[in-house]
């Protein structure tokens, strides 16, 4: 069959392609997390399977220059989307099985994988099928749809559980037919996009570059990223900034659905996905506000308010773990206050990210700062369920706190050009 030839509007494609990125990474680093919680194992052990699953994220920028090699970026989408699709109907049919940690484990391996690989096509065809007005104008549009793909994940696809899992009284059951649904629009976008991506002529495969030469500029550009000028001090940054933030993540959803006797606020599932849709549409907000004001002062102005912006606001989990408080409506505006600054004092850590990789190589070196990104939610993640059982909910939520301290320690070493971010440049 042939392919539609007709150069469909970015509008047509552009926000299923990010929604499309962003669902397969929540699930397999948050959504997989609250499940295997939900089917009995322990804190500790949820988190710590789970946050090796980061690791493709970690390593994505090693092999990224091969997707530049082989094959087209479109091809690279199509291929990614459909074995995503199918590892979502393979999750499905294993979940009410007696071995599927191990099995839906390796599942979410491939997952995560394919997720890192689509990652890298979609954001080399952003370029392609766009002229620089149009990147410009869509960044805002791709990054919304990119949340919204976070409030199916994470809220949608949980709600649809928990009203499974009412309808049936089999947690196995309700998770399994919520795989079914994500697998067929995950398929679905499959098709959609298999005719609607257009065929930038610029998208093809390398023909004079082999892959000794391509891994040769690779680690000369791996190399130079090393002799950046403060390099230490960028990837402190970067390593620890969220240090705090990524324990919290990593608890919290897992805290909300504990029982109040064992120290967690005892939300059903259904209540949960509500909890984490506004908090969703609060971290989305923050997002916004944080790029217009920086886009007003500079980065360099509001990297201290947005330090503490991503920091403070986790005295509500302080709150919620001594107080247990009962109010549902409380709860989730508390919450969405929590990541609304998150919201916003992310927008520091993306953007210096993008200033410190300003320069020659600046697409490799960005792509070299978001594995490191990767790797500072992944070492949090490995010890902070175990962790959180040693301390229980209370003290842990405190000792969070204490390691903000991580966030706000390497602020003033930090060299930043004091117009970078405001409105001309950004």
């Amino acid at each position: 069959m042939k392919l539609n030839k007709k150069k469909h509007s970015p509008w047509h494609w552009l926000p299923t392609l990010y929604f499309a990125e962003g669902l397969p990474y929540i699930v397999v680093t948050s959504v997989a997390c609250f499940m295997y919680k939900r089917l009995g194992l322990s804190n500790a052990d949820a988190t710590f399977y789970t946050a090796w699953l980061m690791l493709p994220w970690v390593i994505k920028p090693f092999w990224s220059p091969f997707v530049d090699l082989l094959k087209t970026k479109r091809w690279w989408i199509i291929s990614m989307q459909f074995i995503i699709g199918a590892v979502f109907g393979a999750v499905a049919f294993i979940i009410p099985t007696t071995f599927f940690l191990q099995a839906t484990l390796a599942l979410f391996w491939i997952m995560a994988f394919a997720s890192a690989t689509h990652d890298i096509a979609a954001d080399g065809f952003y370029m392609l099928g766009l002229d620089d007005s149009q990147q410009s104008f869509f960044v805002g549009i791709r990054n919304t749809f990119y949340r919204f793909s976070t409030i199916a994940g994470e809220g949608l696809l949980v709600m649809l559980m928990g009203y499974f899992f009412r309808q049936t009284n089999n947690i196995k059951l309700a998770w399994s037919i919520t795989f079914f649904i994500a697998a067929a629009i995950f398929l679905s976008l499959f098709v959609y996009h298999r005719f609607i991506l257009p065929q930038p002529s610029s998208d093809k495969k390398s023909e004079h570059i082999t892959a000794n030469n391509i891994l040769k500029e690779f680690l000369l550009t791996f190399v130079s990223f090393f002799q950046k000028k403060n390099i230490v001090v960028a990837l402190l940054f970067i390593l620890f900034y969220r240090f705090s933030e990524a324990m919290l993540v990593t608890i919290s959803p897992l805290f909300i659905v504990d029982n109040q006797s064992v120290g967690g606020l005892g939300l059903d599932d259904i209540q949960v996905g509500m909890y984490k849709t506004v908090g969703i549409i609060g971290l989305l907000f923050g997002g916004i506000v944080g790029g217009i004001a920086a886009s007003h002062k500079g980065l360099k102005f509001w990297l201290l308010p947005m330090a503490l912006s991503i920091t403070l606001p986790h005295l509500v989990y302080v709150y919620f773990a001594y107080f247990q408080p009962d109010n549902y409506y409380l709860l989730c505006s508390l919450g969405a206050f929590e990541q609304f600054g998150y919201g916003f004092g992310f927008t520091a850590y993306m953007l210096y990210l993008i200033y410190f990789a300003k320069g020659l190589h600046k697409t490799a070196h960005y792509a070299i700062c978001t594995g490191f990104m990767a790797l500072s939610m992944f070492f949090p993640k490995l010890i902070v369920g175990k962790l959180q059982e040693y301390l229980g909910y209370e003290h842990f939520f405190v000792f969070i706190m204490i390691c903000s301290i991580t966030t706000w320690a390497i602020i003033p070493f930090l060299k930043i050009d004091k117009n970078f971010g405001k409105k001309e440049i950004a």
